[in-house]
């Protein structure tokens, strides 16, 4: 029996919830064990693969606004994961490093669903991978809002009291 426009729908729709929970779920798991958010691991992994980086190219390298990835060095300037410096040929400019305690938070942290992924990608056929990425893009560009120029999906502010990792998934 042929499968009906609105069933492929809600199977598509349910699929791509199954990617945010499986998202959600790591990033709870990051907070509790690692004292990390999502967003905060990316950024700390990107600046010790870049080295000394500006905020500017830092956003542009995690796909984030400079005043959220902004936010997300304070926070991590705190934990004393990341070191924050102006830069002597122009002071306008400020370059984040990573500490010994950063390097530490790397090490230990583990990337169990990006590992598991990037393992299974890699046995797939080419032809498979650029499928996937052009259906990827797809659904991101779908999804993007233009309107929203800069509220971060996930909040990555684990000091704060209040802070909970929201649940995107309801459950039927």
């Amino acid at each position: 029996m042929p499968i009906d426009n609105e069933q492929l729908v809600d199977a598509i729709w349910s699929a791509v919830r199954r990617v945010v929970r499986a998202i959600d779920l790591q990033s709870k798991q990051l907070v509790r064990d690692h004292k990390v958010t999502g967003p905060q691991l990316v950024t700390l992994r990107k600046i010790a693969q870049m080295g000394p980086i500006s905020v500017t190219a830092l956003a542009r390298e995690v796909n984030l606004s400079q005043s959220t990835v902004t936010g997300i060095l304070l926070r991590l300037e705190q934990q004393g994961l990341v070191k924050r410096e102006r830069n002597d040929g122009d002071r306008r400019t400020v370059s984040s490093t990573i500490t010994v305690k950063g390097a530490a938070v790397l090490k230990d942290t583990p990337r169990l669903l990006e590992d598991r992924f990037r393992r299974q990608l890699a046995n797939m056929q080419e032809w498979e991978q650029t499928q996937m990425l052009a259906t990827l893009q797809r659904i991101a560009l779908m999804m993007e809002d233009d309107r929203i120029v800069d509220i971060p999906m996930i909040s990555d502010d684990v000091s704060n009291p209040s802070f909970e990792q929201p649940n995107f998934i309801e459950e039927n």
